[in-house]
This record gives structure tokens, C-alpha cells and sequence, in this order.
């Protein structure tokens, strides 16, 4: 809609060859869509993606001053960009353009059936051009932009999403909510179908996410916002309290050794024992201890026996 006015909407229909035409009237389509309001020109062709079809788009935006542009054709996936450039060499912005899907939403389905397939194409082009009357043009820009990623999750998915995007020389910060990667593939003997062992495949891929120079790992942690907008994302994250300063843990479980609480394990699902103070298993990463607050007595035996290391803080809180 430029100036308060409706736009000057051309429809043009795709036949597809006989992926559309074969069931849908096509003629009939194209009659119908010239009496819909805002249409200024109702055309149909054998393949409007080709060359030729394409000409007679940017031919008719010229000589009948369109405001709009609507093909009724195949799925947008396959041939929207083609349009929108054949649009924008015809003089208008590439954004007044709209796509009416009618192979597969109409004539595909309805193969059998070529009275409903060409009643249901004709209100999925009204609709179409409903839109396309009130199309504006819309201009692209540039923002700056940090070429950091998040992953959120660091299951077998996430860890390899985070590798991929690290092996491309990107900053990743890889974000998971328990004190260890793995997921639940780390709770697996073998993996389905080929049974191949789950820790053989896994812990390398573990290991690689904790020596890889363009992973940040933040385990124990929880997204809490998101702002900003695509290519400049601020997001806050919990850092929960894990009792354990990281930087000074060396993983030795010296302080497990003397924790006098034992608790059933969740990552074997209960069937084992852990202490308040604990790793999941032998193989976490990263290798650090977290301490159980909920059934920490708070004795400090765990605390005298770190020593000089000073890496356990019984007071420690969530970070953000």
C-alpha cells in the first residue's frame, strides 16, 4: 500500500507443466483472478520460473504501473528468490511480492479431483492477493555484527553443533544446565541401531569441546533472558552456585573421599551411591565437583581436606 492507496496487483499463473495445469483449470484461475479487486493483470504461462516467464513479469510491472506482484505457482521454497528478482528487475522493490502456493497445497493433493482443486486454488490466490494489497517496500541494512554463537544444551546435538561452529573459527559459547556434558547419551551402554558402544563415540567429542580454543563452556548453568535481535543477541545466564571454583579444582575427589552424606546417584538413576560433594561419573567434562546443597550438612570436613587448593566455598551463590 503506498501513499494510503491499494496497490496495483498483476497475478501471474504458473501451469508447472502439468504438475498444476493437469488438475487445476488453469484459464479458468486465471479469469477469475483478473475480477478480484486491486488485479490490474491476470496472466498464465507453462512455466512462469523460466526465462520467458519471467520476462512477462517485469514486461507487465512496466506497462501496467504494477504495485504488486502475486504468482500462483510451486512450494516458495523453490522459486520465491527467482520472483523477487525478476520483480526487482522489473522496476518494483522485491518485498511487494507475494506467493501463492497451489501445487502443493492444491493441485497435488486433489489430483482426482480438479473442481475442488481449482475452487480451493482460487482461495488460496484471493487470498494472496488480499495480501499483496497491502504490501509495502521494505529495504534491507546492515548491522554490525559479533561473530559469536550459543548452543544451549550440550547433549550429543549441542556438543556437535558447538564443534561445528568452533571448527569454522566461532566463538561458541556452549551453555549446559547440568555439572556435566554428555546428556543422556552419557547414560547409554550402546546406541541404536548398530549398537556400537555410546561412551567410545561420545567421550572423545566430550573431551575435544574441552580443550577446543573456540568453545566457552558454561556447565551448571541456565539461560535466563534473551534480548536484542538477530546478530546482536544479549543473553543472561545463571551461573548456578556449584560450591567448587572451578579454576582451582583439579578433579583429585580427595573431598568426596571424606564426605560423610551419601545420596543415590541420578545419573544411575538412583541404583548408585554419591556423596553431597561429586562428579557424575569418571568420565565428566569438565572435570570438576559440585557440591549437593540441598543435603550438604556443611561439616567442612570437604573444605579442610582441599587445604591449600582453596577450591571449595560453601557460601558460594548463583552468578549472572
Amino acid at each position: 500500500m503506498a501513499n494510503g492507496k491499494e496497490n496495483r496487483v498483476g497475478v501471474f499463473i504458473c501451469h508447472c507443466g502439468s504438475n498444476i495445469a493437469g488438475t487445476v483449470k488453469v484459464k479458468e484461475l486465471s479469469e477469475y483472478a483478473s475480477t478480484l479487486p486491486g488485479v490490474v493483470h491476470a496472466d498464465d504461462y507453462a512455466y512462469m520460473c523460466s526465462t520467458p516467464g519471467q520476462e512477462k513479469i517485469k514486461t507487465a510491472i512496466k506497462e501496467k504501473q504494477l504495485d504488486a506482484v502475486v504468482v500462483a505457482a510451486c512450494t516458495p521454497r523453490l522459486h520465491e528468490v527467482t520472483f523477487r528478482k525478476a520483480t526487482e528487475l522489473g522496476g518494483l522493490n522485491p518485498f511487494v511480492f507475494e506467493m501463492a502456493n497451489i501445487r502443493e497445497q492444491s493441485s497435488w493433493i486433489h489430483m482426482k479431483e480438479p473442481e475442488r482443486a481449482t475452487e480451493k486454488a482460487k482461495d488460496i490466490l484471493r487470498m494472496a492477493v488480499a495480501k499483496a494489497k497491502l504490501l509495502e517496500p521494505l529495504e534491507t541494512k546492515s548491522v554490525p555484527c559479533e561473530k559469536t554463537a550459543m548452543v544451549i544444551g550440550a547433549g550429543v546435538g549441542g556438543i556437535e553443533a558447538a564443534m561445528k561452529l568452533a571448527d569454522s573459527g566461532i566463538t561458541t559459547y556452549l551453555i549446559e544446565k547440568e555439572p556435566t556434558i554428555g546428556g543422556y547419551m552419557s547414560k547409554l551402554d550402546k546406541t541404536f541401531p548398530t549398537l556400537d558402544c555410546s561412551q567410545c563415540i561420545l567421550s572423545p567429542k566430550m573431551a575435544e569441546v574441552d580443550r577446543h580454543p573456540n568453545i566457552k563452556l558454561l556447565s551448571y548453568s541456565e539461560v535466563e533472558k534473551v534480548d536484542g535481535y538477530i546478530g546482536n543477541f544479549n543473553v543472561t545466564v545463571k551461573r548456578k552456585a556449584r560450591g567448587v571454583i572451578e579454576d582451582k579444582c583439579n578433579g583429585c575427589g580427595d573431598c568426596a573421599a571424606v564426605c560423610p552424606v551419601s545420596r543415590p546417584n541420578e545419573f544411575d538413576i538412583g541404583l548408585g551411591p554419591r556423596k553431597a560433594i561429586y562428579i557424575c561419573h569418571p568420565q565428566v567434562v569438565p572435570l570438576k565437583y559440585t557440591i549437593d546443597f540441598d543435603h550438604c550438612v556443611k561439616c567442612e570436613l570437604c573444605v579442610k581436606k582441599c587445604g591449600d587448593k582453596e577450591a571449595i566455598n560453601l557460601d558460594m551463590k548463583d552468578e549472572f
